[in-house]
């Protein structure tokens, strides 16, 4: 393993407490700088880590800064990429890529022309988990699989997250928030999805902040929060996915693949290392399955991890933007449909990421 990559941090709000907090765990990656429009903020986060606070213009032209990590919110994530990008920074994003495949584009297209890599969340798909998954899918135990549904549900974010209102703008919603998790696995298990249709909707419930100092506080609601999909990958796998912000209680299976011997119960895709359980046509008691597959014992920084070391050896990283860009097309399709109430072809595709094998580990495989 040559030298870790340098990586400066742009936005140091909820989601960082969790790369922060893995860090320590990848060898390969070392933590330099922070960044925040709030910056005492910025300042306190970079006192706690042992690292330097700068303005973000600072932090994304500093030659110490080898990658950018931008956890801004998505209306800013393709303007930071580019700006990354430009100063020669390699980039790794939270999900979504951008807020449309028309704003994602350019930060592929520059990162193409300079050499750069393009990295996105979600990384949970190389857990243990959704790896054991499709460790089963391959090896055949539920024979030639047929479909999949999805159903992730919650009464809303503004519950618990104490400045929810993003969720509620274009690139959140249950879609754009949560549908990255499922929809980059199903792009794991089954390839690249070449047509959609759906339906989506919104209720008429105000939505108000439960925690913190704008508990209270009423929030506007611009997308859609209750959304119905039929994916069609090119496989010829369907699979059926329902995400919601209206629901208060439920007993619907969250992720499940169907295959002609057997059913595979996925776990819940935003966590690394849940256990996978399996059915078959001659055993239907789901049994628990022991890790097959994936980075063990991983959490929120992988991804970017597998990306340094897929620069250091020349070879496609997993958790890539061109994985992200389709999962946007997907959701972008997904609410094109359900507004036209029309079938939507796909214009991308991707191949399949690279399995991870048990007992991988990010810096060294």
């Amino acid at each position: 393993m040559g030298r870790p990559l340098n990586i400066g941090v742009v936005g140091v709000g909820v989601i960082s407490r969790q790369y922060f907090e893995h860090f320590p765990q990848l060898p390969n990656l070392r933590l330099t700088a922070v960044a925040d429009l709030d910056l005492d903020r910025a300042s306190a986060v970079a006192a706690e880590q042992g690292v330097v606070a700068l303005s973000v213009d600072d932090l994304l032209t500093d030659e110490r800064v080898d990658a950018v990590l931008n956890l801004t919110i998505p209306q800013a994530h393709a303007e930071v990429a580019l700006r990354a990008l430009a100063a020669g920074k390699h980039v790794y994003g939270e999900k979504p890529l951008a807020l449309s495949t028309a704003e994602a584009a350019p930060v592929l297209q520059h990162a193409a022309e300079r050499g750069l890599r393009v990295g996105c969340a979600p990384d949970t798909v190389l857990g243990t988990g959704v790896q054991t998954a499709r460790a089963l899918l391959d090896d055949g135990r539920i024979g030639d699989p047929v479909a999949a549904a999805v159903a992730w549900s919650a009464p809303g974010h503004e519950l618990w997250h104490p400045a929810p209102a993003f969720y509620y703008q274009p690139g959140g919603g249950p879609l754009f928030d949560m549908g990255p998790y499922y929809l980059t696995s199903l792009v794991q298990f089954f390839g690249p999805v070449v047509r959609v249709s759906g339906a989506t909707g919104r209720s008429t419930r105000e939505r108000r902040v439960a925690t913190g100092p704008l508990a209270g506080s009423t929030i506007p609601v611009d997308v859609d929060t209750h959304v119905t999909a039929i994916l069609e990958h090119a496989s010829g796998v369907i699979s059926t996915v329902t995400v919601s912000f209206e629901v208060w209680a439920t007993q619907t299976p969250k992720f499940e693949v169907y295959g002609t011997s057997g059913t595979i119960a996925v776990p819940d895709p935003n966590m690394f290392s849940d256990t996978v359980h399996l059915a078959t046509a001659d055993d239907r008691e789901f049994r628990e399955v022991a890790p097959l597959a994936g980075y063990a014992d991983a959490g929120r920084g992988y991804g970017l991890a597998d990306l340094a070391r897929a620069i250091e050896t020349d070879r496609p990283h997993r958790a890539s933007g061109e994985v992200a860009f389709h999962v946007l097309e997907i959701m972008e399709s997904v609410i094109r449909a359900g507004s036209t109430h029309a079938v939507v072809e796909l214009t991308s595709t991707v191949d399949r990421p690279a399995p991870v094998p048990a007992g991988a580990r990010p810096e060294t495989w």
